[in-house]
């Protein structure tokens, strides 16, 4: 896919529907020696594992705060600063201006050329303090203990006969996507949902994925730093009781 035309590399550092985590620091030199920028979505990583730009190596990265305990409208994106500096602003408002005359504009130093109008004070202060939290626990504490609950609620799925796991790569966060012989993933998710569990089910935004492995869509359960091997065996139980319903 990459030529000397390519300008930008764009990949997520885990998948949101198979918990696949990329080698990102390897994409990114390969990206590099073709003359592109690489750039990193890491919504679905930053709660669950250690990230750290310069290591990986990337030119840019983004994440949204409700991935990891914050708000909606809120997220960030971290690049290099002599790219940031490069990079002309995209929108115009309060802010974000050095000076403006009739004839010419200077545009403030960053970060402010990049945010114009009024700032979302309530949901950076909301960030911030999912960040704390998250630190209160440790990146490799909240790490662990979901690498527990994956390979618990693995073994638990899988002596479940009609019950097939959609994506087994040897590095993964805490999601898993399956499929159900003989059962749609939306009757098992709102099956699920009477009995008070929370999964979710469909493409989940990512369609190529689905006709790659010749399914619609799967039903995929995540993990947080909250969840329990308790609540995993509930789920257990409540699914078992619905595929003999689902015969």
């Amino acid at each position: 896919l990459l030529s000397d035309k390519t300008r930008l590399v764009a990949i997520t550092h885990t998948s949101n529907v198979l918990g696949t985590v990329n080698p990102i620091k390897e994409i990114a030199a390969i990206a590099h020696e073709a003359g592109a920028k690489i750039l990193v979505d890491a919504a679905q990583a930053i709660a669950h594992t250690k990230v750290n730009v310069k290591e990986l190596g990337v030119d840019f990265l983004a994440f949204s705060g409700h991935k990891m305990y914050a708000p909606t409208g809120i997220g960030v994106l971290w690049g290099k600063r002599e790219l940031l500096e490069a990079m002309p602003p995209f929108m115009g408002g309060g802010e974000m201006i050095d000076h403006v005359t009739l004839e010419h504009t200077t545009y403030g130093a960053l970060p402010y050329k990049f945010e114009a109008g009024t700032p979302n004070y309530v949901g950076s202060a909301a960030l911030a303090s999912a960040i704390d939290f998250m630190d209160s626990i440790g990146i490799e504490n909240i790490h662990a203990h979901e690498e527990m609950l994956l390979k618990y609620a693995t073994e638990k799925l899988n002596q479940i006969d009609r019950v097939h796991i959609i994506g087994n790569a040897p590095e993964k966060s805490g999601i898993i996507s399956f499929v159900v012989d003989g059962a749609h993933h939306y009757d098992i998710g709102l099956m699920l949902d009477k009995m008070g569990i929370a999964v979710r089910t469909g493409h989940h935004c990512a369609e190529p994925i689905m006709t790659r492995f010749g399914i619609s869509g799967t039903v995929r359960i995540s993990f947080a730093v909250y969840n329990t091997t308790e609540e995993i065996d509930i789920f257990i139980e409540a699914l078992k009781k619905i595929l003999n319903l689902l015969r």
